[in-house]
């Protein structure tokens, strides 16, 4: 499970065009430009996950973790870790129209800590406003409409997610 708790004081925030990031603990100073990055779109029920390389900054799709609320879905995320062995975890922070954080935004904070606790990957937070409306049209340029959309929109969302990071990560860093 999760661990509910407060979230970790963050080292910085910063705001670029759309895209907000928000690091934690353990600290990532931009020395690691090289390697896997594993994003994450994060639900109560899926959790979109896509991978990438910082380097040549080019995000793929790759799982939706489904879980219940009595199983531990870092389980699952393990698996991914040690496939990938990632320098860094980004992961779609819930923001409202407005800019407001959604009411999801405290759970996605405690996942983060979760992840960075678990995993000693530090992990980066961004704004993922309208990325699921753009996985979604995505899916539909490419021919999967409607119900058959469930199976893949988290994992492209996770990937959308994944590109604004790297789309960004230059002035970041």
């Amino acid at each position: 499970m999760i661990p509910q708790r407060p979230a970790r004081a963050c080292t910085r925030v910063v705001k670029r065009q759309s895209v907000a990031t928000v690091e934690l603990m353990p600290q990532d100073n931009g020395a690691q430009k090289r390697g896997a990055v594993i994003a994450f779109d994060f639900g109560e029920r899926r959790i979109g996950a896509a991978v990438g390389d910082r380097e040549l900054g080019i995000a793929h799709p790759l799982k939706t973790i489904e879980y219940r609320h009595d199983q531990d879905p870092l389980a699952l995320i393990e698996v991914l870790v040690r496939e990938w062995r990632p320098t860094i975890f980004v992961v779609g922070l819930p923001v409202n129209v407005d800019g407001s954080e959604h009411e999801l935004a405290p759970l996605v904070r405690s996942f983060c800590n979760a992840l960075t606790d678990r995993f000693g990957v530090a992990t980066k937070l961004v704004d993922e406003r309208f990325t699921s409306a753009e996985a979604s049209e995505i899916l539909s340029e490419a021919g999967v409409r409607g119900r058959r959309q469930k199976e893949y929109l988290d994992q492209v969302a996770a990937q959308t997610i994944l590109e604004d990071f790297f789309a960004h990560d230059n002035a970041i860093a």
